[in-house]
This record gives C-alpha cells, sequence and structure tokens, in this order.
C-alpha cells in the first residue's frame, strides 16, 4: 500500500485542517471519523465534536458506498484505494438535514503506525452532475430528435468514428440498437454499392469519408446491401464540420431513403417500355424479346429469358432471352422442359414465383446452373405468365448481384407477367379468330358441295331451340329456298307427314334432352312433293350450354329404289323358286332310282350320293326361298297345339349332337324345367335347327354350345329359349342387321364360312307368326346369345300369319 506520512496527533491534525478549503475526512480501519475539518461541517452539516468518533456510514449513510465496497469500508482498508481508478470514488451521501448529492472523494491511505488508516479529501459536485445531466439530457434530446427524422443521418468526430447514428440511418445499414463507436472505414462500408448496385465502394468512396476528407457531396446516388436485408437506394449530402475558426470536428452525413420512389418510376419505365412493345409488337416472338430488353434494362439486371408452353400442352420451349452485351449467357431454343423440370419447368408446375438469390448456394433446380455462375449470374426470379388460372408461360431474370426476396419487385414483376398474359391471350384470341373464320369459310365451300343439309342448334334451358348455323342446302329438303330467319326445327315439326309425326315428336325429344338420335321420315315440302328425309343428331356440351349438330339427307330416290329393288327380288325369288323346285325334285326322283340300278361302281355310287345330297340342299334353299316368300306375303299358316317345349327342344339337341361331336364342340342341355307352350311343332322345330346348326357352325373347335329354357320373369306365362356359342361373334354395330334377308356378318366372310343369309330372317318370320320376339346379344366372354321368347298360348284355331 501506499503512504501519505504520519499526519500527528488528531488535534494537531484538527488544526492543520480547519484552514483547509476543502472538507477532509479521516477515518481508521473500523470506518471510524478520526478527524472532521470546518469545510467537513459546512459541507455536511455536522459539528467535529459529533462527528468525530462515529461511523462515516452512520453519519452520512452513502447507500452507494456500502453497496459497492461492503460495510465499514473493509474492502478499501484492506486493499487500499488502487482498487479504485485514479483513487477516487464519486458517491451519493446524505447530510444532517437528509438532502442527498453528490460527491467526490480523493482517498490516500496512511499505515506507517500500524494502524491503517483512510484520508479523503472531498468536493461537492453537484453543480458538475447537474451539467452532466444537461449534456446528456440535450444529447438524448438530439438522439430522439435526429431519431424522429424521416432522413439518416450518420456523423463521425475528429478520429474518424461514428459518434451518431439515428434510427433511420441504423434501418437502413441495419446498426444495432445498441452498437459501439464504429470507424467509418468499419463493416458498414462493405454494404455500400455504386448507382449501378454492383460496384462496391471502397472504404475512402463513401459519401461520409469523403466529407471527413474536406469534399462536400450533393445529391451522390448510393445502393445499401446490408446482409439478410432487403437493398435499399438512398440519395446522400455530405459535408465536413468545422469551427467558426476552421477547426475540423469531424463530418456528417445525410441519407434519404429514395427505394420507393426509384421503384415506383422502374415500374413506370418498365410499365411503359412494356406498354410500347406490346402495342408495336407484330406477334407472340417480338413481344417476348420486346418485354426481357424492356424489363432487363429497367431493373439494370443483367438477363432474362420467355419459356412458352408448346402446341401439345405438355413441355416448355425458350423462345425469347435477352442478355447484356458482353455476357456469354443465353438459352437454347431446341430446349425442352416438362412440368417441374429446371426452373422454368417448377414455376409451370406450381404456378408461384420462385426467387433464387444465390445460385450458388440455393438446392432448387436450375437447368444450366454452372453457365450461369460462370458468366456471373448468380440471382434469378422466375414467374408465370398467366391468363386467368391457365399458364402461358414462364419469365425468368437474371442480374450478377445475390439479392435477398423482394417482395415489392415481384409484385411488379407479376403485373408486367399481367400485361403479358393479357396480350398473349387477346392476340391468341385474334388468331383463332383468323384461323376459325378461314375455316368457317372453307366448311363453307366444302358444304356446299355436298347435297345435305347441315345444322346446328342450341337448345335452351327452357327446351325451346335456336338455330345456330344451317347450310344452303335446305332448299334441297323443302323444296323452296327457306327464309334465312325460319325456324328449321319448327318447320320440320310443321311440315312432316302425319303418318310419321308421332315418331317425329319422339326423335326431337331426344333431341331436345342431349340423346343422339336419327330417323327416316316423310316431309311435305314448301312445293308440296313428299320426301323421305334421313335426320341425324349428335349433342355437343361447350361451357354449359347445349348444342345439337346434325345432318339432313334426302333419301327419297333411295326409299323409290329399295322398294323396287325389293318387288323385284320378290318376283325373281319367287319365279326362281317355282321354276327350280320341280326340277330339282325330278333330280332328286331320278337319283334315287339310279342309286337303286344294280351294277353301280363304287365311284359311280359316291358321284350320285355326291348329286343327292347337292340337289337335297338346293331343294331346302329353294323351300327356304317359297318359305320367306310366303311368310313375306303373309300366306304361311300356323297350326299351334299344346306340346312339350321341353320336349322338342331335347330332340333338336339330340339330332345336333353328332355335327357338335364332329366338330369338337360341348354341346349342353339345360332342360329340367317342363314347359308346355301352344306352337306349331314343325314350325318350331324348324327355329330350333337353325338356331342350333348356326351355332354349331361359327363355333370353332373346342368350343361349346349352351341351350337353356325357362320362365321369363318380366312377362307372365312367356316361355324363354337360349341358344348361347362361343364362336366367332357378330360386331356390335351389325346386331340390327342380323335378322334380314341375306345379310352376313363380317365375321363369317372373313373366315370364309358358307351361308345364304336366310336362316335367321326365316327364323325371325316364324317366332313372330307365333306371337314371339327373338334377340341376339354378344355372350359375356365371346360368342353370341339368341333368345326366344314364345307366348304360353296361342288362339286354337289355325290363323294365317302376319
Amino acid at each position: 500500500m501506499g503512504t501519505v506520512g504520519h499526519l500527528g496527533d488528531a488535534k494537531a491534525l484538527q488544526a492543520i485542517l480547519e484552514r483547509a478549503r476543502d472538507a477532509f475526512i479521516s477515518l481508521d480501519a473500523a470506518g471510524t471519523i478520526r478527524a472532521w475539518n470546518a469545510a467537513a461541517e459546512r459541507l455536511f452539516g455536522w459539528p467535529a465534536e459529533e462527528a468525530v468518533g462515529r461511523r462515516v456510514t452512520d453519519l452520512l449513510a452513502p447507500p452507494s458506498l456500502r453497496a459497492r465496497y461492503g460495510e465499514g469500508l473493509a474492502y478499501l482498508l484492506e486493499h487500499g484505494p488502487a482498487v479504485l481508478p485514479d483513487h477516487r470514488l464519486e458517491l451519493t451521501v446524505t447530510d444532517r438535514g437528509g438532502r442527498e448529492f453528490p460527491i467526490e472523494m480523493a482517498l490516500q491511505v496512511d499505515d506507517e503506525h500500524g494502524a491503517p488508516a483512510i484520508h479523503a479529501f472531498v468536493h461537492d459536485i453537484s453543480e458538475r452532475h447537474a451539467a452532466r445531466r444537461q449534456l446528456e439530457e440535450e444529447r438524448t434530446f438530439l438522439q430522439t430528435l435526429l431519431d424522429s427524422l424521416q432522413v439518416g443521418v450518420m456523423a463521425c468526430d475528429t478520429d474518424g468514428r461514428l459518434t451518431l447514428v439515428n434510427q433511420a440511418a441504423r434501418q437502413l445499414h441495419r446498426f444495432p440498437a445498441e452498437s459501439a463507436a464504429e470507424d467509418l472505414h468499419g463493416p458498414h462500408s462493405r454494404h455500400l454499392f455504386a448507382p449501378d448496385g454492383r460496384t462496391p465502394l471502397r472504404p475512402e468512396q463513401t459519401p461520409l469519408a469523403r466529407a471527413f476528407a474536406g469534399e462536400q457531396i450533393e445529391g451522390q446516388h448510393l445502393v445499401i446491401r446490408p446482409p439478410g436485408a432487403g437493398t435499399r437506394r438512398c440519395v446522400v449530402n455530405s459535408r465536413p464540420i468545422a469551427t467558426p475558426d476552421g477547426r475540423r470536428l469531424g463530418a456528417v452525413s445525410a441519407l434519404h431513403d429514395i427505394t420507393d420512389q426509384h421503384r415506383a418510376q422502374v415500374l413506370r419505365d418498365a410499365q411503359h417500355a412494356v406498354a410500347q412493345v406490346l402495342a408495336e409488337a407484330a406477334g407472340s416472338e417480338q413481344v417476348s424479346a420486346g418485354v426481357l430488353t424492356a424489363v432487363v434494362r429497367a431493373l439494370d439486371w443483367s438477363y432474362g429469358e420467355y419459356w412458352q408452353i408448346g402446341s401439345t400442352q405438355n413441355h416448355l420451349t425458350c423462345v425469347g432471352s435477352w442478355g447484356r452485351p458482353g455476357l456469354s449467357f443465353t438459352c437454347d431454343p431446341e430446349m425442352r422442359v416438362q412440368p417441374g423440370q429446371g426452373l422454368a419447368g417448377l414455376v409451370w408446375a406450381t404456378g408461384r414465383a420462385t426467387w433464387i438469390s444465390d445460385l450458388g448456394a440455393d438446392p432448387r433446380p436450375f437447368a444450366r446452373r454452372q453457365d450461369a455462375l460462370r458468366a456471373g449470374l448468380r440471382t434469378a426470379v422466375a414467374l408465370p405468365v398467366r391468363s386467368g388460372d391457365q399458364v402461358l408461360g414462364v419469365l425468368i431474370f437474371c442480374s450478377d448481384a445475390v439479392q435477398e426476396p423482394d417482395d415489392d419487385l415481384v409484385a411488379m414483376l407479376d403485373g408486367v407477367c399481367a400485361h403479358v398474359g393479357r396480350y398473349l391471350e387477346r392476340r391468341r384470341a385474334e388468331e383463332l379468330a383468323l384461323a376459325l373464320a378461314a375455316s368457317r369459310r372453307h366448311f363453307d365451300q366444302v358444304v356446299s358441295q355436298i347435297d345435305d343439309n347441315v345444322w346446328t342448334i342450341e337448345i335452351l334451358p327452357d327446351g325451346r331451340t335456336r338455330s345456330v348455323y344451317q347450310s344452303q342446302r335446305a332448299a334441297g329438303i323443302f323444296g323452296d329456298p327457306v327464309p334465312d330467319d325460319s325456324d328449321i326445327s319448327g318447320l320440320l315439326l310443321q311440315q312432316i307427314h302425319p303418318d310419321d309425326r308421332e315418331a317425329y315428336t319422339a326423335f326431337d325429344s331426344r333431341v331436345r334432352s342431349g340423346e343422339n338420335a336419327q330417323i327416316e321420315c316423310r316431309f311435305v315440302g314448301l312445293d308440296g312433293v313428299v320426301r323421305w328425309i334421313w335426320i341425324r343428331s349428335t349433342p355437343r356440351r361447350e361451357g354449359g350450354r347445349l348444342f345439337a349438330d346434325g345432318i339432313s339427307t334426302d333419301v327419297t330416290e333411295h326409299h323409290r329404289l329399295a322398294e323396287e329393288h325389293d318387288r323385284m327380288k320378290d318376283e325373281l325369288v319367287a319365279l326362281v323358286s317355282h321354276e327350280l323346285r320341280n326340277p330339282i325334285g325330278a333330280i332328286r326322283g331320278y337319283v334315287e332310282m339310279l342309286v337303286d340300278t344294280p351294277g353301280l361302281t363304287e365311284t359311280q355310287r359316291t358321284f350320285a350320293g355326291i348329286i343327292d345330297r347337292t340337289s337335297a340342299h338346293l331343294l331346302r334353299l329353294v323351300d327356304d326361298l317359297l318359305d320367306l316368300a310366303r311368310l313375306d306375303a303373309g300366306h304361311i299358316t300356323i297350326d299351334p297345339r299344346p306340346i312339350s317345349l321341353t320336349r322338342l327342344v331335347r330332340q333338336a339337341v339330340d339330332d345336333h349332337r353328332a355335327a357338335a361331336e364332329s366338330g369338337h364342340l360341348d354341346l349342353v342341355a339345360d332342360l329340367d324345367l317342363q314347359l308346355p307352350v301352344n306352337a306349331d311343332p314343325l314350325r318350331l322345330r324348324q327355329v330350333l335347327d337353325n338356331l342350333l346348326s348356326n351355332a354349331i357352325k361359327y363355333t370353332p373347335e373346342g368350343g361349346a354350345v349352351t341351350v337353356g329354357i325357362g320362365a321369363d320373369e318380366e312377362g307372365e306365362g312367356t316361355a324363354v329359349v337360349t341358344v348361347a356359342d362361343t364362336g366367332i361373334g357378330i360386331p356390335p354395330e351389325q346386331y340390327p342387321l342380323l335378322f334380314t334377308r341375306f345379310f352376313r356378318a363380317s365375321t363369317a366372310q372373313e373366315a370364309g364360312i358358307k351361308g345364304t343369309g336366310l336362316g335367321l330372317a326365316i327364323t325371325k318370320a316364324i317366332v313372330e307368326a307365333h306371337g314371339g320376339v327373338i334377340t341376339a346379344a354378344p355372350r359375356e366372354g365371346g360368342g353370341t346369345v339368341l333368345t326366344v321368347r314364345l307366348p304360353a298360348s296361342l288362339p286354337s284355331a289355325a290363323s294365317p300369319a302376319g
């Protein structure tokens, strides 16, 4: 410990100190007052006779002293004044009147006589504290005032250290709220860039550093890019600070944040440039190139490209790109990307904008990442170009600086994309309208060359119809030209032949309900001529609206020829049948006599057998033709009687089993149910023979023919016979023709199976003569099912068919 020398006894010391101007207090090791001069008495209000011998903490109650160093100043006595900076202590004490005020104590230690003591010279520093408080208040006021400004303010002192940074400047530079003083060339200067936003400023180029060097700066543009924050643009005014006599005190800078104004101006410039491009562009390719150029230049970025959805709607194609001069990066027009592939495909798939701040660090896909990095590109922004909810393409813009996501910039670019999307949609609509007009002209030219009347109507929600399209051939249907404003549907209803009105009404109802429909019916033309018209209608829905497209064909001549053909065919059948039956009968008679002649060789008998079988086949064919002619003429008679349908079917199956076995077929009969019917047994057996022979003939080896009988669940008293095969089947569209005369399915012709096409026509006529119905349908798993439904009873007396 240090020492101040021996001060003598208490009385001598007290006499010396009485003349001192400063208050003096001497304490022993226990903190008891040993000396107390007149200045101390005046300062604290305690006379020396009351103060000496008392503990100083009891007398002055300095709470800061107790809190800092402990009761009785034991800490000071133990370690000496060295524990205090400059051997001085500032604390608050209480005088005799209870007034608290600050004092400063200069401390010395006396320990020469083995009795350590502390001597303190005390000064009242209330005025100094008041001045200090006033200075702090002024500083606080100044800081509060500066913090309330929208303008950023920064100042440095004569040592070049930042001494003042207001709230606006802290926000611009992202300084912490409680930041230590920083050199004006400190880290914040590395966030400053030239107006192009790409060129970093060296520390000595910053406005505050230049002002500190004595330069006065007005209106310098500056870009601030603090890490983890958006880019800001400022206008800076800086000047040095000096006293009136020219002594340099530091420098100050005022930063006006013009980010929003600049962005708004960029937006206006970009929108103006885009609008000009859209107004002058002659096609989509010019639009993409012009928009890319305008936006990239307005943003002062480096590169842009446009990807458009291909005609097949399954890939994107790069249709345009633009880069600043010298940039070694572009897009290949042959490149294709699928949804979700690369940056463009990702935006297409998600329909959302994507911002990649740093291509070198971001894990998201970018098909040409390495090429872009080598070209100096760092940030990429991709946005969808829309028309409503539909994505038409993707715009991508790239910068050569790392930039954090900027919502305002994305919003601006999204607005540009909306402009482009509306233009492209409008352009596409115009192109489609031109193409539609050309197609319409071509369609009209084609339709005008055909004799059919082509039409389209709209079926309104209330069931009424509205003519949408009508070809120029309506006169061919109605005999005379039809006025343009005519209601074709109403005209057809008005001119329908009375005998066909019911059928046409049902057809019209199907058309109005949105079903496929067709009809052949007669119309009385406007010229009074009756014509047969074949009308086909197909429904079509567009945007919730129902349309019907149709074709009307005059088939009057076809009907006339068909009637003439049927008449001639009937005459020919009747003539041929009658002319052939007698000669064939004679041939069969002579063949029977020939076979009975003794002495025929085996070869001769074989030839005679062939003649007999062939003539028998011809005779059956003639009988079929005669039967068909009689049925058509209504001359065939049915002789019904009570018979067992089950027994008749079983006999037919047994008679055809040999033919089935020779063809390696399974012939299965489910005949457990006994069904009596009133029917002509000969004619009904003819029906069963036709069905079984057809099923066996058209079923390949290894197949099966199944015969079943039962009662119809839908019609009481109706017997049902089914013959199902696993044969070659019939095309679905040919079923309606199956029971017409001379018809043979295409599958039978392709398989080379011979036949006349008369058997099922005769079968149908016989079944209908019994009051029954025969139908054909595909069998599940392949083949055909023919079903005969017969009433359980017929009139007892024989009656002519038809």
